[in-house]
C-alpha cells in the first residue's frame, strides 16, 4: 500500500532522536518515506499490537501485516518500523520493519526448538545477577554467549551488593565472575546504597541497552533507578531461594534521562542457546586460544596426544569446570542447529560412530594387554 503524502525524515524530530534515530536509520527508511509511511521505534508489543514512538507521539499499531512464519522475524521491542500515517487506516498498521543491526535471541522450551527474539537493535546487554543467592557461573556463561552472539557488548551487574558487606568477600565474588567473562566489565551495584549506580548509568548513557536476568535479580529496580522514576512494579524475592515472581511480563523500552534507551525484559527461567557458536567461542576465548596450540587442528580436547587444552587442565591453568561448561554449551548448540540442518545431523551421527569405534578399539587394546 502506498500513500500520496511523503515527509522528509532525514532530520528527525526530538522524539525519534531520543529513541536512537540516526542518519543510518533515515537512509534505510527512505523507500518507506517515499510511500508516505512514518518511522517509529517499537517500545512495547503485546497480543498482535504494539506501541510505536513516532515523530508525532506514541501510537498504537497492529502487526498483522508483518507476522511471518519465522518467529525470529516478528515485530519486537527495539525494532524500527514503518507505520501508517495518521488517518490512513483504522487501526493503523506496521507495514514493515527496518533490517536489524543486532538481535538478542534464545531458543524456547518448545519441543519444536523455535527461536524467540527478545530485543532488537541493542548496543549493550546488562546481565543482572543477584548476590542474594549463590553465583551460578554456568548460567552467567549462557547469558554471555547469547549476548556476544547478538552483537551487543555485555556488562555484568552483580546486584544487591549491599547484602555482601565484607569488601574482601565482595572482591572475591567479582573476581570469580571476571574469570569466566574475559573482556566483560563486572560491576557490583546496590540500589539501596547507590554503590556502582553512577558507573552503570554512564555505561548505558549511549545507545540501546537491554536488561537481562532471572526473576528476582533486581532488573525492575535497576530500571526504575536508571529511568529516574518508578516505571516498573517491584516485588520482593523469596527469602528461601532469592527467586522472584515475574513482575515484568512484557519487554518495555524507556528513554533514559542521561541519553540512550533501556529495554527491560521479563525474568528468564530458561536460557537456551540459539545458533550461538560464535558467542560460545567468545565466552571461552582462553580455550579457543589454547586450541590453536593443539597438535591436531581437529582436536576434540578429550584424549588426543598433544592437546594444549588438556595440558592446561593438568597444570591447573584451566579449571575443569570451565572446560566442561564449554563442552556442554557447544553440544547443546550443535544439537539445536542439527534439528533444522539435515546435513549437520548426518555429520553428528558419523562423529558419534567414529568416537564409538575408537572407544571400542581402546577397550580391545586393554583387554588384550597390549600397550598403545
Amino acid at each position: 500500500m502506498s500513500f500520496s503524502l511523503s515527509r522528509d525524515f532525514s532530520s528527525s524530530s526530538s522524539l525519534l532522536d531520543a529513541h536512537g534515530w540516526d542518519s543510518g536509520w533515515a537512509a534505510d527508511f527512505a523507500p518507506y518515506a517515499a510511500q508516505g509511511l512514518v518511522p517509529g521505534r517499537v517500545i512495547r508489543v503485546d497480543r498482535g499490537q504494539c506501541d510505536v514512538a513516532t515523530p508525532d507521539g506514541v501510537v498504537r499499531a497492529d502487526t498483522a501485516f508483518v507476522t511471518p512464519h519465522d518467529p525470529l522475524r516478528v515485530v519486537c521491542t527495539g525494532d524500527w518500523a514503518a507505520v501508517d500515517p495518521e488517518g490512513a487506516s483504522d487501526p493503523r498498521y506496521v507495514r514493515a520493519c527496518l533490517p536489524r543491526r543486532t538481535a538478542f535471541a534464545r531458543s524456547t522450551s518448545s519441543k519444536r526448538s523455535e527461536g524467540q527474539i527478545l530485543a532488537a537493535n541493542v548496543d549493550h546487554a546488562v546481565i543482572t545477577v543477584s548476590l542474594a543467592v549463590e553465583l551460578d557461573l554456568g548460567r552467567i556463561e549462557r547469558f554471555l554467549a547469547l549476548a556476544w552472539e547478538s552483537g551487543a557488548q555485555p556488562t555484568i551487574v552483580l546486584s544487591k551488593a549491599d547484602l555482601v558487606p565484607d569488601p574482601v568477600g565482595l572482591s572475591y565474588l567479582v573476581e570469580d565472575v571476571e574469570t569466566i567473562a574475559p573482556g566483560v566489565r563486572v560491576l557490583p551495584v546496590s540500589s539501596t546504597t547507590g554503590e556502582g549506580l553512577d558507573a552503570l548509568a554512564a555505561t548505558v548513557a549511549g545507545g540501546t541497552t537491554v536488561l537481562l536476568g532471572v526473576s528476582g535479580a533486581g532488573k525492575s529496580t535497576l530500571a526504575n533507578v536508571l529511568v529516574g522514576h518508578d516505571v516498573m512494579t517491584v516485588q520482593a524475592a523469596r527469602d528461601v531461594d532469592g527467586k522472584g515472581r515475574h513482575t515484568t511480563t512484557t519487554r518495555n523500552l524507556f528513554v533514559l534521562p542521561g541519553g540512550g534507551v533501556l529495554i527491560d525484559t521479563p525474568g528468564l527461567r530458561g536460557v537456551g542457546l540459539w545458533d550461538a557458536e560464535t558467542g560460545v567461542g567468545q565466552v571461552f576465548s582462553e580455550i579457543e586460544d589454547l586450541a590453536g596450540n593443539c597438535r591436531f587442528p581437529d582436536c576434540a580436547h578429550e584424549a588426543e596426544p598433544g592437546c594444549a587444552v588438556l595440558a592446561a587442565i593438568d597444570d591447573g591453568t584451566l579449571p575443569v569446570r570451565r572446560l566442561e561448561s564449554f563442552r556442554k554449551l557447544l553440544r547443546e548448540n550443535q544439537r539445536l542447529v542439527a534439528k533444522t540442518d539435515a546435513r549437520l545431523r548426518n555429520e553428528i551421527r558419523k562423529d558419534w560412530k567414529r568416537k564409538g569405534d575408537a572407544g571400542r578399539a581402546a577397550m580391545e587394546f586393554k583387554r588384550s594387554g597390549r600397550v598403545r
